[in-house]
């Protein structure tokens, strides 16, 4: 598809006015297929300027089309897995314009949301969701005895989920009037793990099935026509049957669904006519659709993620505009355990469909016999991890902050119960930015803490990052773990690895009228808080306490002693912290300081960019330096009898 580099959209045909699923109706089929093409461009032009997740949505323009057009939102209810795959169903549904602020601060969410529009009929940013939701709404339907179809959306990708086969299982042993689309686009955000769908392309495009098609029209094509007609349908009838049995539709109707397809996902005609059909079924029904994801720009089958998610870019060439030179956190982290698995073949990289975004892509490339994608399973991967720990490996599961919440019992029950040695790396500590509360990794150090033989640790730049891998790799005595933000690290200060000592922590600057304790990346904005603070005549004590458990006793009492205002700074929930943690320490060793617990408040925080909630939550440089200010009170004969006491410790 060709994009126009001055895009309009008040000059298009159609999409110019369309604002709610009711205008589609005044549309004919070839209409329809006009307008997903503007649908698309204007997809590229708005995304390619603001950024986003861009790839699922340009696959499935045609079969939100189709949906829209064929059932009657929002009486009739669309739930989609997870939501990238929804900005054409925001386009449709009122947000047009809003679609220029998406993920911005003050903006649209990047996935659904019930509060946003009444036709989000469910709100979810982590996949395999869609059809227990929708379970739920079909069986309030029929309580309250309403009439409306209850369609899902959900991909291949989180079809790897053991959550959706679980719905699926209930869905066809209640019988309910549910129909499921399957978006099959081989993909999850990176290519996916799914063995039904690898299963079912291998045989349908094998050499020999293939080779038997062809050998049968070329010999019947020499027949008289109308033996060849007739054997030809013959045979094509007997290929149908093949493919019923080879795809998955055997397996989705042993689950009690009726399996209608595989169609193409991009043809608006056949699945408007498809749909219209199937509309009228009862009963759980489940339509496969193939879709590509990224459809529309030829640079998407180079792209090694289908341009899942991108920062703003050059529409018409894919090439993003600014990057930054100095590496992510991410890469440090991957980069640095390939050093060490090449030194250490015990250890092992696990991860949840996530190579690239974990880092753990470098392993996959380098070493990939000790790499592991488990799909989008996270409970499947710490369990997993846990045995292989039981033979003396060193598993490494890198899984997104927000999303090792969904392992939460098998961390417990299956790892640190036992004690064994894996580690835990957890990306998109804190707040991430654009993808807003279903991402944020706002709660992982208190979810963690909480549980015994955990060793918790927050790098405070990229050098301490790879010194606290080396020495997560080499702990045996249980279960650690170690969470780093998303974005880039400061600087590329890469050196030779370091053990650090468990639970130790460290005096970064000296001071005498006030402490701050912090932790991973708070560190550097403390520090450059007690800059603003030291020209204010103000001198802070800036600790780097490394570890949230356990903490460093010795150095806390040192604090303890020394200052009687104290402020612990944290970009994870206040609410069983790390400033919890150093509370609880106070009480139990009965200490009276005053303390402030500065964090991320007890509320899902909303989108935008990371350095704008940071700067609105007091937890940037100038708010942590005006927190401190305000606790330690304006008047200077205050701040001198701190002093005078601090002075002489």
């Amino acid at each position: 598809m060709i994009f126009d580099k001055n895009f309009d959209m008040s000059k298009t045909k159609y999409l110019k006015d369309i604002e709610y699923p009711t205008d589609l109706k005044k549309l004919n089929l070839i209409q329809l297929k006009e307008l997903a093409d503007e649908i698309r461009e204007y997809l590229m032009d708005t995304i390619s300027k603001i950024g986003g997740h861009l790839g699922a949505s340009l696959g499935v323009v045609e079969l939100t089309v189709a949906l829209h057009y064929i059932f009657d939102t929002p009486t009739d209810k669309i739930i989609w897995d997870v939501g990238h795959q929804g900005y054409v169903h925001k386009i449709l549904t009122g947000r047009k314009e809003a679609l220029k602020s998406i993920r911005q601060k003050g903006g649209i969410s990047g996935f659904l949301k019930m509060s946003e529009s009444e036709y989000d009929a469910y709100g979810a940013g982590h996949a395999s969701t869609s059809l227990s939701a929708a379970l739920g709404i079909a069986t309030a339907r029929d309580y309250l005895q309403k009439n409306y179809k209850v369609i899902a959306v959900i991909g291949d990708g989180a079809m790897t989920g053991g959550m959706a086969y679980e719905a699926m299982n209930n869905i066809g042993m209640l019988k309910k009037d549910i129909i499921v689309v399957l978006n099959d686009n081989a993909m999850s955000i990176s290519k996916n793990v799914w063995s039904v769908q690898k299963y079912f392309n291998e045989l349908i495009t094998s050499e020999n099935y293939n080779k038997l098609k062809g050998k049968i029209w070329e010999l019947t094509g020499k027949l008289e026509k109308k033996t060849s007609d007739r054997l030809r349908n013959v045979f094509t009838r007997l290929g149908v049957g093949i493919k019923s049995v080879l795809t998955p539709g055997m397996l989705f109707e042993a689950l009690g669904f009726r399996y209608f397809g595989p169609f193409n996902g991009h043809n608006i005609v056949s699945l408007v006519k498809n749909l219209e059909e199937i509309k009228k079924q009862n009963g759980p029904v489940l339509i496969h659709c193939f879709t590509e994801k990224g459809k529309g720009p030829d640079y998407a089958e180079s792209h090694f993620q289908k341009l899942h998610a991108l920062n703003p870019f050059d529409k018409l060439t894919g090439i993003e505009i600014s990057k930054s030179d100095v590496p992510s956190y991410t890469k440090v982290f991957g980069t640095g355990l390939v050093e060490l698995a090449k030194k250490d073949k015990r250890i092992i990289g696990i991860n949840a469909a996530m190579p690239d975004g974990t880092g753990l892509n470098y392993l996959q490339k380098e070493v990939p016999e000790r790499y592991y994608d488990t799909g989008i399973a996270e409970q499947h991967a710490v369990t997993f991890a846990s045995g292989l720990a039981t033979a003396g490996f060193t598993p490494v599961v890198a899984i997104y902050s927000t999303f090792l919440q969904r392992a939460f019992d098998q961390i417990v029950h299956d790892v640190a119960l036992q004690k064994l040695p894996v580690v835990f790396v957890l990306d998109r500590g804190g707040l991430v930015g654009a993808d807003g509360p279903t991402h944020h990794g706002s709660f992982d150090l208190t979810y963690l803490r909480l549980i015994p033989n955990m060793v918790i640790m927050a790098p405070k730049n990229e050098h301490e990052l790879r010194n606290m891998l080396y020495t997560a790799a080499y702990y045996k005595k249980g279960p650690i773990a170690l969470r780093y933000p998303r974005g880039n690290a400061f600087s590329s200060d890469v050196r030779e690895f370091e053990k650090i000592e468990i639970g130790k922590g460290e005096i970064l600057r000296k001071g005498n009228h006030i402490a701050i304790l912090a932790v991973g990346n708070m560190v550097h904005y403390s520090l450059k808080a007690a800059e603003i603070l030291s020209a204010k005549g103000i001198e802070t004590e800036i600790v780097n306490m490394r570890f949230i458990k356990p903490l460093d006793a010795k150095l806390l009492r040192h604090i303890f002693d020394s200052f009687p205002k104290i402020i612990t700074v944290e970009d994870n929930t206040i609410v069983g912290g790390f400033g919890s943690a150093v509370s609880e320490f106070a009480v139990q060793y009965n200490y009276k300081n005053d303390i402030i617990i500065h964090g991320l408040p007890d509320r899902f925080i909303e989108h935008g960019k990371p350095e704008e909630l940071y700067e609105e939550l007091k937890l940037d440089a100038k708010g942590i330096a005006s927190v401190a200010e305000e606790f330690l009170g304006k008047p200077k004969s205050e701040l001198e009898k701190i002093r005078n006491k601090t002075d002489d410790r």
